[in-house]
């Protein structure tokens, strides 16, 4: 960060950073797109699902039956083909459509013609155990490509896949089954992670011991750990699948016939079944990535860092980028593992173009140090995208410039499970951007910042995030529970998606995303962001990561309380001194209003292994109740030490 320039100019509201000419120049989307869609909306979208191949053309764009939607009536097509065939059918089979890399070092190069009979491969199994179109598939897997495979065969025949992401419980992943009544499960022995082998198939086993009508158990062998073995209702992949011919005839679906499944986190409730269909959302998810990720299919090597078991691994590794053709990495380990600079280490390696990754993770790289990044060659980057959570201004910037060399512009994306693809974002080459800020919804998408009563807010204020016009990528509904969709999404403001999230627009009109409003707290009759507190604290040199939360108080209503993990070679024995300074900052940055009344020095947050900080948990330990379940976190004994270390503090004014 230039020393020339106080971090508060730094991070205001007011600094702009300009496309480059030469980036401008050369860019997918263009301004004019925003004009083409404000025209004519199912236009705009009508021409941007000619991304695709169909088998039969839509005669109607949109169905809109409030809430509910149907987009490309009529129309048919198949997920698969639209990923695989067409390229293979274009002579780029060749092409490199995975480089995939796996956490002890084992790699493999992927084609689009490797990839494709693999499915068809895979397709023809499935379809020797009885599954098909009306069927439901859980995937609970590593991020290895079998894991993908067995994504794009459900597509192909028609079944809806259902991924588990292979860090939750054997119970989280019994009430999805229970809930898609899956017919087939689809595992591994284990995975790697953190220098070791962990186990999957005993927690299938064990969530199988609920009632369920699952018939097989199809399993991929990685680590050749000992499994426990059923042999009326086990298969392993190795022997299914690859006796499998690699040929395979794909059907066409409807444009509204079911896709996947993807369950929502459920850390405070029975989890919410999203489902998406097929046309809609594969044109959404394609246009999106070939429009916010600048993608050349011929010349980028693009890397989006999430597991398949989150929406964004099947936007933006599966279905997004094999439609535009893209070359990517996945990796299947830990970014500390073997080194911390592990993710850097295999950006030189691929000569990764495009990084797509989280905040959390780039915090984390902030804590560990510049030294890390700096030790390996990052020239390749041209572009970078953070996604999952509001990016707080400071690791925007950390990010832009020891990443990206202040070379790479940044999209800051904010979009959801429910929503299918991105929503709010940056268009690189077009866009003018701050840090922090997502900036403004993308061409044919309509959001907006309401008050309590649904009224647009205006510039310089804050609000509620809704939308307003129906998207192609939308979900169709909470599996099995349309009232609960409707009673979840719509019922908050007439006519409008909320999609549960906060946001203020800044003089300019950009969108700030502040996260959840039940993040949102209430000090004295202010209402006040979880996020933009601990934006402020992060702004603060000594402190690398934030949390914050709301504690129930007698004089204030809520009294804001902070976990802070700090920077390497700060020494939190200062104490007092270091507590003030830190209160004095958010203060400045702020308000006195939104001064924690504690501040808790942690070596960890308590996060789920997707990366998610389980503020619950805090609140918790801020109010002195028996902490909750913690299940669900990557490490359980986060919660204790945080207990500890709290009740012997004594940081209060």
């Amino acid at each position: 960060m230039p020393e020339s320039e106080s971090l508060s100019n730094l991070l205001s509201e007011n600094r702009l950073f300009k496309p480059s000419d030469s980036f401008a120049k050369n860019a997918n989307v263009k301004f004019d797109s925003y004009q083409e869609a404000k025209k004519d909306r199912l236009a705009f979208w009508e021409k941007q699902a000619n991304r695709l191949t169909w088998d039969k053309k839509w005669n109607q764009v949109l169905d809109w039956q409030l809430p509910f939607a149907k987009w490309f009536v009529g129309g048919k097509l198949n997920a698969s083909v639209n990923c695989l065939d067409r390229h293979v059918a274009a002579g780029i089979g060749n092409r490199v459509a995975f480089f995939f890399e796996g956490e002890p070092g084992d790699s493999k190069t992927i084609t689009y013609s490797q990839l494709l009979i693999e499915v068809k491969k895979c397709a023809n199994a499935l379809e020797s155990i009885g599954i098909g179109a009306e069927d439901r598939v859980a995937i609970y897997m590593p991020l290895i490509p079998e894991a993908v495979i067995a994504m794009l065969a459900c597509a192909r025949i028609g079944a809806m896949h259902s991924v588990v992401f292979g860090g939750f419980s054997a119970e989280a992943l019994s009430s999805r089954i229970q809930d898609a009544d899956a017919k087939l499960v689809i595992t591994s022995d284990g995975g790697y992670r953190r220098g070791s082998a962990f186990a999957l198939k005993p927690a299938v086993d064990k969530a199988l011991e609920n009632p369920n009508n699952v018939k097989h158990v199809l399993v991929v062998k990685r680590t050749g750990q000992e499994v426990e073995w059923k042999n009326s209702r086990d298969l392993w992949w190795h022997e299914l699948v690859e006796k499998q011919s690699d040929e395979h005839e794909a059907k066409s679906f409807d444009s509204e016939h079911g896709l996947f499944i993807l369950y929502t986190s459920g850390t405070t409730a029975k989890p919410k079944g999203i489902f998406h269909t097929t046309g809609g959302y594969l044109t959404q998810a394609a246009y999106t990535h070939h429009a916010v990720f600048d993608l050349k299919p011929e010349k980028d090597v693009y890397w989006c860092t999430a597991d398949i078991g989150w929406i964004t691994g099947h936007s933006y590794v599966v279905y997004g980028p094999l439609i535009n053709g893209a070359t990517q990495v996945i990796y299947e380990g830990t970014p500390d593992t073997p080194t911390k600079a592990r993710v850097f280490q295999l950006i030189e390696k691929y000569k990764v173009t495009i990084l797509y990754t989280a905040p959390t993770l780039i915090r984390t790289w902030m804590k560990w140090g510049d030294e890390f990044p700096n030790s390996c060659d990052l020239s390749s980057l041209r572009l970078l995208g953070s996604v999952g959570e509001p990016i707080n201004p400071e690791a925007w910037m950390w990010y832009r410039e020891v990443i990206g060399k202040n070379n790479c512009p940044i999209v800051d994306t904010w979009w959801q499970t429910e929503t299918g693809s991105i929503m709010i974002s940056p268009l690189p080459g077009v866009t003018e951007t701050k840090p922090g800020s997502a900036m403004k919804p993308l061409p044919g998408i309509s959001a907006e910042v309401v008050d309590d009563k649904g009224n647009p807010v205006g510039n310089g204020k804050g609000g509620y995030l809704t939308l307003t016009e129906p998207w192609p990528s939308m979900t169709r509904g909470v599996w099995g529970e349309p009232q609960r969709f409707i009673d979840t999404y719509w019922s908050r403001f007439k006519n409008m998606y909320f999609a549960g999230d906060g946001a203020k627009l800044d003089e300019d009109g950009a969108f700030w995303v502040l996260g959840r409003v039940d993040d949102v707290m209430n000090v004295s009759g202010h209402r006040i962001s979880t996020t933009e507190v601990e934006s402020a604290l992060v702004s603060h040199e000594a402190v690398a990561e934030a949390a914050v939360v709301g504690a129930n108080d007698a004089m204030t209503g809520q009294a804001i309380v902070a976990f802070v993990i700090l920077r390497g070679g700060i020494d939190s024995a200062t104490g007092a001194e270091l507590e003030k300074s830190l209160k004095d900052h958010v203060a400045n940055e702020i308000g006195a209003i939104a001064k924690p009344k504690k501040i808790m020095v942690v070596a960890e947050l308590p996060k789920t292994r997707s990366g998610k900080i389980m503020r619950r948990l805090l609140r918790d330990v801020a109010e002195n109740r028996q902490v909750g379940d913690a299940t669900t976190l990557a490490d359980p004994n986060v919660m204790k030490l945080i207990s500890e270390g709290l009740n012997s503090g004594k940081s209060e004014d």
